[in-house]
């Protein structure tokens, strides 16, 4: 009898895990429940899609039963997304016809969100606000000293991102201002900073690509933008393939999935072939053994592993410069890209093979001393950003566990230094494997 309950029990805790792994179901969820009776209205019909809770992945949508390439995951009809045409329709259309210089699609869709959001109770696009994230981690929310633990190119990016905000903020005032007859409340404390970041982020996160034909109420600025509730809980994934569009005879905007998904598990769609700083860049997340995930190699670092001695280092830093080679040079799961191998050949060039310059760009063996060269000084730019992302990550243990309030953030930022020291790992063997290969 023990032995067949001890069983009976391996067997539960094992359906258990198995239920852990595959998603939690949320459908029941108040929320969901408000926001599947709100998309029905609207004539949306769904039986492929479940909100669930997943171990890995957080929020997302599950299958209910197994999918097949070229089976359609979702289809959300127009009267669903929130548009432009939307915000036209709502009592804002009129004070945006009217501003001059006329305001961005972008913040157009940021004050619809920001005014539906203060209209609580009253709005009728609250099921799907309430689902909405309150706040978010892409670099514009992060604290700074999160900020300076990334990697150099994408700190820049970072606090451009911050920057961008703030300015339009700042040149957004007067528009917000113009909106006071709308409110009983100071129109300063509605579209406040915070609810201009939540608003911007929201769009830059979640929405799908529409081309619109452009109005003249908006700036030249694309209309490319739709928010599409229920179907923006897909979570990406690199590994998948999905075709993705607005279809014009059902009037809907439509997934197809080229990949298999089986019952229960998480259906995922692919949001580009992102590396992982653009990932946390774009959307603030991090994608694990992100196969176009590589490190950059600055333009800085770069140069410091070049002679200051040479007499013609000055001229091939301009060739380089001339050519684009001093951007996007990179260590990637095989190894050093051919860009930053090609710019170290540049820089390696001896003074009687320096004419050669314009073969070494397209690729050519100059000589066999050049080509050694190359892969030596790459293995040592590799040793130096395996150490300084080992000290990095050092840095981030200690703030965890001094700041409890940036935990989240500091977590996000040690995924992607710790993807960055995998990959610069895997760079370091094949580097050393070539070497052996060559000595």
């Amino acid at each position: 009898m023990k032995k067949s309950r001890g069983r009976t029990a391996r067997k539960r805790r094992r359906k258990h895990l198995q239920g852990f792994m595959d998603g939690v179901n949320c459908s029941h969820k108040l929320e969901y429940v408000k926001l599947q009776k709100w998309l029905k209205e609207r004539g949306f019909e769904d039986s492929n899609l479940r909100p669930a809770e997943f171990l890995a992945t957080g929020r997302g949508l599950m299958a209910t039963k197994a999918l097949q390439a070229g089976d359609l995951v979702i289809s959300l009809p127009e009267k669903c997304l929130l548009t432009t045409g939307t915000v036209l329709s709502s009592c804002l259309g009129g004070y945006i016809v009217k501003w001059k210089p006329p305001v961005s699609p972008l913040l157009a869709l940021c004050t619809f969100l920001i005014a539906e959001k203060h209209a609580g109770e009253k709005s009728p696009w609250k099921p799907y606000l309430d689902v909405l994230p309150k706040t978010y981690t892409c670099p514009a929310c992060l604290d700074h000293d999160v900020i300076n633990l990334l990697p150099k190119p994408l700190k820049k990016k970072a606090q451009e991102q911050k920057m961008m905000i703030q300015e339009l903020f700042r040149s957004s005032k007067a528009f917000f201002s113009s909106l006071q007859p709308l409110f009983a409340e100071n129109t300063g404390t509605i579209f406040n900073y915070s609810a201009l970041e939540w608003a911007w982020c929201t769009i830059n996160t979640r929405t799908i690509y529409m081309k619109h034909p452009h109005r003249e109420c908006f700036s030249l600025e694309p209309d490319v933008y739709a928010l599409a509730p229920y179907l923006d809980l897909l979570n990406h994934s690199p590994n998948v393939q999905v075709k993705a569009a607005f279809n014009k005879q059902t009037r809907s905007y439509e997934i197809r999935t080229n990949s298999q998904c089986k019952q229960y598990q998480e259906v995922f769609i692919c949001y580009g072939p992102h590396d992982n700083q653009r990932l946390l860049l774009e959307y603030g997340f991090v994608a694990m053994d992100n196969p176009h995930s590589s490190v950059y190699v600055s333009a800085d670092t770069l140069l410091k592993y070049s002679s200051p001695l040479d007499k013609q280092r000055k001229a091939k830093v301009a060739i380089l410069k001339d050519h684009g080679f001093l951007e996007n040079l990179t260590f990637g799961w095989d190894g050093p890209s051919w860009r930053l191998l090609t710019a170290l050949k540049v820089l390696g060039l001896g003074a009687d093979e320096f004419a050669c310059w314009r073969r070494t760009l397209l690729g050519d063996v100059t000589s066999a001393r050049n080509e050694q060269q190359a892969l030596d000084t790459a293995a040592k730019i590799c040793q130096f950003l395996i150490e300084e992302t080992q000290h990095v990550l050092l840095q981030i243990s200690q703030l965890k566990r001094d700041k409890e309030n940036l935990k989240t953030h500091l977590a996000l930022v040690e995924m992607l230094r710790s993807e960055d020291l995998k990959i610069l790992q895997k760079s370091a063997e094949i580097l050393c494997n070539l070497n052996l290969a060559t000595a």
